[in-house]
């Protein structure tokens, strides 16, 4: 590997063997890549054809050529699951394709994409792109007012949306912007009138010649190189107005060859599937979740929400789940209880699993340990490993960072956990925990291959390679702060340990300076609160303050458990104001505080009025707190917590 212009990696050789990247440590490049494993070369020929491939259209292509009629995209209708084949997905692709060019749309126009995780969500990404367009995926949560933000930023000339209900605040958004001349419905939306733009029925823009509109796809995309803009990624905005991030091709392709090349050398691949629960907005899920299966030929379903999601993971057997921190936590605290209802031999069976887990270093076990560890693995974890299906490999966190011991729980229960790394502004992922690398869960791994990766004078944590995004879109200022010669300054701070895995301390701008100067991390100890069973949701404050305060969610589930055994009404609300209920959350921040340090140590607390969610703004779609939004809130209650 070598730089290359603007500050990129560049192969500047042929594909030889698994596991390259670098690390920076200071100024000097340090390989910590160890020894390579032997690859079946079937499986490293995936790896190859991401190397090979100039852009995200081109490959999808090649895949759908080598799949055929196999099974590609899944959704549940009627009760039951349903496929389409890659051969399928790619006529429907190349038809669309063509439909765009001839709305008049051409290379460089944008396209916004308002639909839940659906097989039409993947065709229209792709489609927009084999258009020589470029897409621009938007939150099925936005109001009227943030889509027409991205509208008018974005400048978007189509929008594709998927139900009668998201069409509305579209609508409401093109009316106050004037932007967009195009509306596709993939449902039937019933419009009787279009207004200012032209209406258009998915499956009417379907139909035409296939094999010249696959001609046309593969005589446009020849152009399209890996430093072309694939998409506007606007991010989540836990800090103010979203901004639109120019992802390339080569930032998607270079993320999903390193974490396909993790998946060849750790696990290997055959028949994989992965479940899409996560927003295919979120750059997160729209890289690893779409793009990495398709490089590596994977099926991807589709879940039916959250509300459904673990009936979904039984039933569709995922090999691969890309999930956030928030969710591993619900269904820590889920089978947890479920174990505690199973009588002492289950519970025996679990502490005996996290004691083994506590006890291993890098992920080997202690030999005294190994007769115990037989013996949870075969009574405990294959119950454990059937309630997500059976033929779980890993699964990766990401989106935000994962309280180590959530991690540690799940690799106690037999699940392969694989703590990631990014931000959109990457592609989004910069680095992954691996069990070829020793899996240490108060890291985030090692970087990715194609990745470079050094810690400034004052601990933040930059980045470099083909993965940096080419600067936000329409911000040049902003673009210009971001990137400073080549780096990418990601805004989180951390270091490189002994084995060059990274480890993060907390967000640069979200750090709490004290006001005696102790900085102190405020997602540390916040994901610490949400684990005890008292409390749901929890945000920490006291920069520029004597000591840190805490505004706290009571768990639903423990406090209606709490009303019960203390002869109270259930009223979540009304128990907030009973001294005895405070008292009794008050005991889970004493739990809390006995691991803290001085300077850490929730001193006040309040409630909350209701829980952080993305409905009052309050959250981001990859449940991330939204800490200005809560503090604008709630800044009269955090102030009260420091009067006498």
């Amino acid at each position: 590997m070598s730089d290359g212009p603007n500050g990129h990696l560049t192969k500047t050789k042929p594909f030889k063997g698994i596991g390259e990247k670098l690390v920076n440590a200071s100024e000097t490049h340090a390989d910590h890549s160890g020894e390579r494993p032997i690859v079946d070369p079937g499986d490293a020929q995936w790896l190859q054809d991401i190397d090979g491939a100039t852009n995200l259209v081109e490959l999808f292509l090649m895949r759908a050529d080598q799949k055929g009629d196999a099974p590609f995209l899944g959704r549940k209708q009627d009760g039951k699951w349903v496929t389409q084949s890659w051969a399928k997905t790619a006529e429907q692709v190349c038809l669309l394709a063509e439909s765009l060019r001839g709305l008049g749309l051409n290379e460089g126009d944008r396209v916004a994409i308002v639909s839940e995780n659906r097989p039409e969500w993947c065709v229209a990404d792709i489609a927009v792109m084999a258009a020589g367009c470029i897409s621009v995926p938007t939150y099925i949560t936005n109001t009227e007012r943030d889509h027409a933000h991205i509208l008018d930023n974005s400048g978007a000339r189509a929008v594709i949306v998927s139900t009668e209900k998201l069409l509305g605040p579209v609508v409401g958004a093109i009316g106050r912007t004037g932007i967009a001349d195009h509306v596709i419905g993939i449902e039937d939306l019933h419009r009787k009138q279009s207004g200012s733009f032209d209406y258009h029925n998915w499956a009417d823009l379907l139909t035409g010649d296939t094999k010249a509109a696959r001609a046309a796809v593969d005589a446009r995309i020849a152009g399209i190189a890996r430093e072309d803009t694939a998409c506007l990624i606007y991010t989540s905005g836990t800090g103010g107005a979203p901004r639109g991030v120019k992802q390339h091709h080569g930032s998607i392709l270079c993320n999903i060859a390193g974490a396909a090349e993790i998946l060849i050398t750790d696990f290997g691949i055959e028949d994989e599937r992965f479940l899409s629960f996560l927003p295919l907005s979120h750059a997160y899920e729209h890289t690893g979740g779409q793009y990495l299966p398709i490089s590596v030929g994977a099926e991807i379903f589709y879940s039916e929400g959250l509300e459904k999601l673990a009936s979904n993971i039984e039933e569709t057997r995922p090999t691969i789940m890309v999930v956030v921190p928030r969710l591993f936590e619900v269904l820590r605290t889920r089978i947890m209880k479920q174990i505690e209802k199973q009588g002492k031999v289950a519970n025996f069976m679990m502490d005996s699993a996290l004691k083994i887990s506590e006890n291993s270093k890098d992920g080997k076990k202690r030999k005294r340990d190994r007769p115990l560890d037989f013996l949870v693995g075969k009574t405990l974890r294959p119950k454990i490993r059937q309630k997500f299906g059976g033929r779980i490999k890993a699964m990766v966190s990401g989106g935000a960072p994962l309280n180590p011991e959530v991690g540690n729980f799940f690799e106690a229960m037999g699940l392969t956990m694989l703590q990631g790394y990014g931000q959109t502004e990457a592609g989004p992922v910069m680095s992954c925990n691996r069990p070829a690398a020793g899996l240490k869960m108060d890291t985030v791994g090692p970087p990715m291959r194609g990745v470079e990766i050094k810690i400034a004078e004052d601990g933040e944590i930059l980045c470099r390679g083909e993965l940096v995004m080419h600067g936000y879109w329409r911000n040049d200022a902003e673009t210009a702060r971001t990137i400073q010669n080549g780096w990418l300054h990601t805004g989180d701070i951390g270091h490189l340990d002994e084995a060059g895995r990274i480890v993060i301390t907390d967000r640069k701008k979200d750090m709490i300076v004290n006001d005696k100067g102790d900085n102190v991390a405020p997602q540390k100890i916040e994901g610490m609160l949400t684990l005890q069973p008292e409390i749901a949701q929890a945000m920490v404050s006291g920069d520029k303050r004597p000591y840190v305060v805490g505004l706290i969610v009571p768990d639903a589930e423990w406090a209606l458990e709490w009303a019960r055994a203390n002869d109270e009404k259930y009223d979540l609300q009304a128990l907030q104001d009973l001294p005895a209920f405070k008292q009794a959350v008050r005991k889970a921040l004493d739990r809390t505080n006995s691991d803290l340090s001085v300077v850490e140590k929730v001193r006040k607390f309040e409630f909350a009025d209701e829980a952080f969610s993305i409905e009052n703004e309050e959250m981001t779609p990859s449940m991330k707190i939204r800490r200005h939004k809560i503090r604008d809130r709630y800044q009269d209650r955090i102030d009260g917590m420091y009067r006498p």
